[in-house]
Order: C-alpha cells, then structure tokens, then sequence
C-alpha cells in the first residue's frame, strides 16, 4: 500500500472468543466499514435509490461494486441496519419536510402552526 492510496485492505473476519460469540470489530475494521457504507449510499444517492431492499435488482446493476464492498466490509446484521436505517431516515426526513410546510402555510394563512405545550396544571 503506497503513502497516498485510498484503497485498504479489506478487514480480516472476526474471531470467536472462547466462550464462542464473535468478537466486536475494532476501531479499524469499524472505520472500514463506515467507508464502505458512505461509497454504496453515495452510489444509491447519486442514481435516485431509496431502499436498496425493495430496489434490490435495481441497487446490484447500478451500485453492484459499491454493495460487494459494503457487504465485505461489514457485518451482515450491520449491513441490513444501515440499510434499513437510511429508509427511515428518509421517511422521517419527508415528514419533518411536510410538518414544516404545514406550518408555514398556516402560519401563512393566520394560524398559529403546530407546537407541543404541555399541559396546564389543575392545581
């Protein structure tokens, strides 16, 4: 590996422990994987892929290099939680998105808008 090359060898495969669990990756392979993950969804970004799950013939033609490396790099159970987790950042991204534009009509219009108040006391 030269000075200033941006390839790294792939993580080596976790060991089990004694008792038989794996053991949990170092900060390396962690680092590894969190590159791997930003290069596929990058790639998913970039051709208008959401869920890589549902779209999963669409994401291998497109982000199929990117998605080895993913899933090389990281643990399976990390792999499907990245991937689930990026959908439902975007679906709590749209309706932060949709409360905000709510508001502003109403607040456009008159209204007051949403908000959270607590409730009053009795006391």
């Amino acid at each position: 590996m030269g000075l200033f090359t941006s390839t790294r060898p792939p993580p080596t495969t976790p060991k089990p422990s004694p008792d038989g669990a794996f053991e949990a990756p170092d900060r390396s392979a962690r680092a590894h994987c969190w590159e791997a993950r930003d290069g596929f969804f990058a790639c998913l970004e970039k051709n208008g892929i959401i869920d890589s799950i549902k779209e999963k013939e669409v994401a291998d033609e497109r982000c199929g290099k990117e998605g080895k490396v993913f899933e090389r790099d990281c643990a399976k159970s990390w792999v499907q939680y990245f991937k689930k987790r990026r959908v439902m950042e975007h679906k709590r991204d749209l309706t932060i998105a949709k409360i905000d534009a709510d508001n502003a009509a109403l607040l456009a219009a008159g209204g007051k808008g949403a908000s959270i108040e607590s409730p009053k006391s009795s006391i």
